[in-house]
């Protein structure tokens, strides 16, 4: 049991102050000598009427306790979650338009599959601050890190292919990942880089950046997009109708291993959307951090029954006094 306002229990050291009242009432029947009562044993009724003001300051005493609002714990429980500072970064080259993905037995780009599988990864780290990195021939920042999972979904439904100039630029987009972390104070910072393609753009050297992760520790997971061999690609005409063909797209999936056991990390490949959404899950599981939360507890309210008490023992009184133990006029 607990109390919400404990200072009123301090108005309990004025509850005897009921025993100093004194009665003013003259006598109801007077004899001319106390000699003649002298002998007169004192009745129970005497006795307990003149204990009726104990009632009163237990009614009293129940009226302050009920005023220090008790409560009685319900629940009491500590509180693990699980954080981490992660940063997304998408490819959104050209490249990434090629057939060879699936949703709902749909063929579909590979972005578009990306993006689906990302959506559910977000929604399964809902403690963790996610950023997120769109890159092509240089690396946008389409959402810094945040826990508005909301805003993230909203800003990664507005990540389009070719939305930055054509290009594979894996160095910079790490450092542009590394730029969103190097001020986190969380104990675990990831970076999870998915391409499908070889880094031909940017100023930043992929292996020196991946130093430089290795140097804030920061951890990098690298997931290659894509099938081996060739894969449907949508062309245009002259007359804007669509074709499709058949071309090979060159990942360096040897520049991925790299960065990714430089930094503790690992590398996946995907060659379908199964295997991309089995390696998101794999990343989920792998990257837990526990952190303890303050006790929580649920207070649930009991001045009610001190309340009735004090009314109980109130009406008691005021019933015995009027009847019972009533005094003579």
């Amino acid at each position: 049991m607990v109390f919400k306002d404990p200072w009123v229990l301090l108005l309990l050291v004025f509850v005897p102050l009921l025993l100093l009242r004194k009665r003013t009432a003259a006598a109801s029947v007077r004899f001319s000598s106390r000699s003649l009562i002298a002998g007169l044993a004192p009745s129970w009724k005497l006795f307990a009427r003149n204990k009726l003001v104990a009632l009163r300051m237990l009614s009293a005493a129940l009226f302050i306790v009920a005023l220090a609002r008790p409560q009685a714990p319900v629940t009491h429980q500590r509180i693990y979650k699980e954080g981490v500072d992660i940063v997304l970064a998408l490819d959104v080259s050209t490249s990434m338009r090629a057939l060879d993905f699936t949703l709902g037995n749909k063929r579909c780009d590979r972005l578009s599959v990306v993006k689906k599988v990302v959506e559910e990864f977000i929604k399964e780290r809902n403690n963790d601050r996610i950023g997120m990195i769109a890159f092509a021939g240089r690396p946008y920042v389409a959402c810094p890190l945040t826990l508005d999972h909301d805003w993230l979904m909203r800003n990664l439904e507005r990540v389009e292919i070719a939305m930055v100039e054509d290009g594979t630029a894996i160095g910079s987009s790490i450092a542009a990942g590394l730029n969103r972390l190097r001020q986190s104070k969380a104990k675990t910072k990831i970076i999870i880089l998915l391409t499908d393609g070889r880094n031909n753009a940017g100023k930043i050297s992929p292996l020196t950046a991946a130093e430089a992760a290795k140097a804030l520790g920061v951890k990098i997971y690298t997931i290659g997009a894509g099938s081996i061999g060739e894969v449907p690609y949508p062309v245009q005409n002259a007359f804007g109708q669509t074709s499709y063909q058949y071309v090979k797209i060159d990942m360096d999936e040897s520049l991925l291993a790299r960065i990714a056991d430089m930094t503790n990390g690992k590398y996946f490949h995907a060659t379908d959307t199964a295997s991309l959404k089995t390696i998101y899950e794999q990343i989920n599981k792998l990257e837990k951090t526990l952190f303890q939360q303050p006790e929580y507890r649920n207070y649930q309210e009991r001045f009610v029954v001190f309340v009735l008490w004090a009314i109980a023992f109130l009406f008691l009184e005021q019933v015995l006094s009027s009847t019972l133990l009533r005094a003579v006029p």
